[in-house]
């Protein structure tokens, strides 16, 4: 034990030893000790001999120095008994003495449709299986400021599944966690270590058509987080509801994805496995992963955790790279300018690649078309399918549908048929609605499909050919209307009429006019003799430009300023305001029956009377249809309510005011069973009398001619006319009602809110 110490002490006494032996100068010796006094003479004798005094100070030094190395290692092998044998008891110890690293997982979600809500449930129970305890928890209820920081000690692991809302928000549920996370972060009372050893994950939910604020909410939360010191175990998920730039195809493949991720992580946690690190840490310091002690278990487990997020900046960029690497293979440091232009080129061309071949709307409405076809996605995927055919759509392709409207049956069975057998003499037996376009530019409040369709600014899907959709659409509603045969109260006349479609109502659900071969479509319905009523949302006003004549097109004004169009059809467009504007001007430019549908939610568009006036200036329509908003039962995307349903007097007091307003125009028929009126051109009504009807076989003829002269043949709503029905004009004691039917009225039954 003392063997390297002795050795180093004899090692020193011999070097001092030799330097006592040096003998002093010459002239030292000679000097006379005689004349001087005893005092001096000692304080001499000490300067003469003044090396070896320095040399016993060494030697005490060295000898002490020594000794404490020996006693050190003494100490060390002393302990070393006892580690050892911890540890091997620890090796033979059972699991209950074992260190628990997860004690348990909490979910937290924020959702509005409830999709966040249907993931949260998902995660859960795969979290079950592995054994761990899981809590499922509604953001509304959960109260951060007493309970979040407990979490930091719990051991568990928080995970935020929170969808964006309107306007980058987050949903109703989910206002009051967020705005207590954002104001916690910057809040110096609360101070940016308050949520340290919060180990959290989050997925978000969002759109990518809503290019400002795509996945806002899981982003600020993510953010928040990491702002209070809390711990991110893996990268944030962003789940795209925007078939065509989501990562794997749809929402719900993100989410998938991204679970696999969270639970392998997850069960590396249980494990107590924590990532290496590279120790190239973008922040330029030393890496605290390399220690040489076993202590700060914690604190080694955040500075693994967190590595690579030297700042805010670099943590909220947490998606996926696989995307970039391509581009960063082979690349210098440093980039000559010359070499540039190739490395932009190269960029471009992945981006291109990323987004998918994509078809523009063109003026003339003609496909784009593409090499690779079978790249671009589906517009329905399986999820979309599911929930659509559960709702009783039959759809065609991969993004056409139809449905049989209520008023069909109701016509069949003789009981009454829609407001345009009032307004304009369709046979509503013989109606097919229909739509060559699922996907809508709008997300309105009032939506009777809750928002089940897909959403776009542009067609960026795979497409089917018209007459594709056509065939199919003509084959499933006959199928339909067959389903009929023999049902009590159905009359055989009508049955039988209602095989052959005379009509078809583009107004199903979504943007029809996003179809660029709704063109070839429209030809296709007029050559099988079948007229056509399109609805768009006044979004695309080139596309209105560049349509052939249509028996009447329709655009909704849903409101009459830029604030109430924002706050009830929820646009997708930046420049939603100029567009419709531009899209009434466009309408005012068409020749054929135009028709401006104006639906009144109470409470929120009903005041806004000298607006819409202006906005009736701007278009000139034919027609002006008014109707009350149909409440299609409680939904979590919309918080419309009974309430903000307007009476059918309420509708006639409001027509009356505004058809006053208006020098050109007067009412001239009434739905009551419809909750509708229609305020009509004065220029069709002819000597006193209404012609709002129209003449479905003078218009075949006349589009034929159009058709026949390559579109040098024109026509105008006044040459396909048709007196109307005295009982079909407002003020008639039928109110609207056919006489030749019988009025049926339901009661204890739900009410069927399909139809056009």
């Amino acid at each position: 034990m003392y063997s390297n110490a002795t050795f180093r002490a004899m090692l020193t006494f011999v070097v001092l030893f030799s330097l006592f032996t040096i003998p002093v100068s010459a002239s030292e010796d000679k000097i006379s000790h005689s004349a001087q006094s005893p005092a001096l003479s000692y304080i001499t004798s000490i300067w003469h001999n003044r090396l070896y005094l320095y040399s016993a100070a060494a030697v005490f030094v060295g000898i002490w120095i020594s000794l404490k190395m020996g006693l050190k290692k003494q100490s060390l092998s002393a302990d070393t008994a006892p580690k050892v044998y911890k540890a091997e008891k620890k090796n033979g110890c059972s699991d209950r003495d074992a260190v628990v690293h997860v004690s348990g997982v909490k979910i937290f979600f924020g959702s509005q449709t409830g999709t966040a809500k249907g993931f949260a449930k998902q995660l859960s129970e795969e979290v079950q299986t592995l054994g761990l305890t899981c809590e499922v928890i509604d953001m509304k209820e959960y109260d951060p400021d007493d309970r979040l920081a407990d979490e930091c000690t719990s051991r568990s692991v928080c995970v935020f599944i929170v969808a964006t809302y309107t306007d980058g928000q987050p949903t109703e549920n989910a206002e009051w966690f967020c705005k207590w996370l954002e104001e916690a972060s910057t809040d110096f009372r609360y101070g940016n270590t308050y949520l340290k050893g919060l180990r959290y994950a989050v997925f978000g939910l969002g759109n990518s058509v809503y290019v400002g604020h795509y996945n806002t909410v899981g982003k600020n939360v993510d953010k928040w987080l990491w702002m209070l010191s809390g711990v991110r175990i893996m990268t944030r998920g962003e789940g795209d509801c925007n078939v065509v730039k989501s990562r794997n195809g749809s929402v719900q493949a993100d989410f998938e994805a991204w679970k696999v991720k969270f639970l392998n992580r997850l069960q590396n946690l249980v494990k107590g496995d924590k990532k290496s690190c590279s120790g190239n840490c973008k922040n330029g310091g030393s890496c605290k992963n390399k220690r040489k002690d076993g202590h700060g278990q914690e604190e080694e487990e955040d500075a693994v955790t967190r590595q690579n997020d030297g700042s805010e900046e670099d943590l909220m960029e947490s998606s996926s790279d696989e995307d970039e690497s391509g581009l960063q293979e082979g690349k210098k440091s440093v980039v000559d300018m010359e070499d540039l232009g190739d490395i932009m080129t190269s960029v471009k061309k992945a981006k291109s690649k990323e987004e998918g071949q994509m078809v523009k709307l063109s003026k003339l409405n003609g496909v784009k078309k593409v090499e690779d076809e079978g790249e671009r996605r589906e517009m329905i995927t399986p999820a979309l399918r599911e929930a659509l055919t559960k709702q009783g759509y039959k759809l065609i392709g991969s993004h056409s549908g139809v449905k049989l409207c209520r008023w069909t049956k109701s016509m069949l069975r003789g009981r009454g048929g829609c407001y345009k057998h009032t307004f304009y003499g369709i046979e509503s037996h013989r109606c097919m609605e229909t739509t060559p376009s699922l996907a809508c530019a709008n997300k309105c409040v009032f939506c009777w499909r809750h928002h089940t369709n897909p959403v776009g600014t542009e067609w960026r899907w795979k497409m089917d050919p018209p007459e594709k959709i056509l065939q199919d659409s003509l084959e499933k509603h006959e199928n339909m209307i067959r389903q009929f045969r023999g049902v009590p109260g159905v009359k055989p006349e009508r049955y039988e009429e209602g095989l052959a479609v005379k009509h078809c109502a583009l107004s199903l659900v979504g943007e029809p006019i996003m179809y660029p071969e709704i063109n070839t479509f429209l030809r296709l319905l007029h050559s099988h003799r079948i007229s056509s009523f399109l609805v768009t949302n006044a979004q695309f006003p080139q596309e209105i430009r560049s349509l052939v004549p249509v028996t009447q097109l329709y655009v909704s004004v849903d409101a009459s300023t830029k604030d109430s169009l924002k706050k009830i059809d929820r646009p997708l467009f930046k420049d939603f305001w100029p567009r419709f504007q531009d899209s009434l001007r466009a309408l005012g430019e068409k020749r054929q029956r135009t028709v401006y549908r104006l639906t009144l939610v109470k409470a929120w568009n009903v005041e806004e009377m000298q607006a819409y006036s202006e906005l009736i200036a701007l278009g000139q329509p034919d027609f002006i249809e008014v109707k009350g908003v149909t409440y299609c039962g409680e939904s979590s995307a919309s918080s419309l309510t009974m309430a903000n349903v307007p009476w059918h007097q309420e509708v006639v007091a409001f027509v009356q005011q505004l058809a006053d307003m208006l020098p050109q125009y007067e009412i001239a028929c009434e739905h009551e069973h419809s909750n509708c009126l229609l305020i009509a051109h004065t220029k069709f009504k002819v000597d006193g009398e209404w012609w709002t009807w129209i003449d479905y076989e003078r218009f075949q003829e006349l589009v034929q001619v159009h058709e026949d002269s390559g579109g040098q043949q024109s026509f105008s709503a006044l040459d396909y006319v048709a007196k109307t029905p005295r009982w079909a004009l407002f003020g008639a004691e039928e109110q609207g009602f056919d006489p030749n039917d019988t009025r049926f009225q339901r009661r204890n039954k739900t009410k069927d809110i399909s139809g056009c």
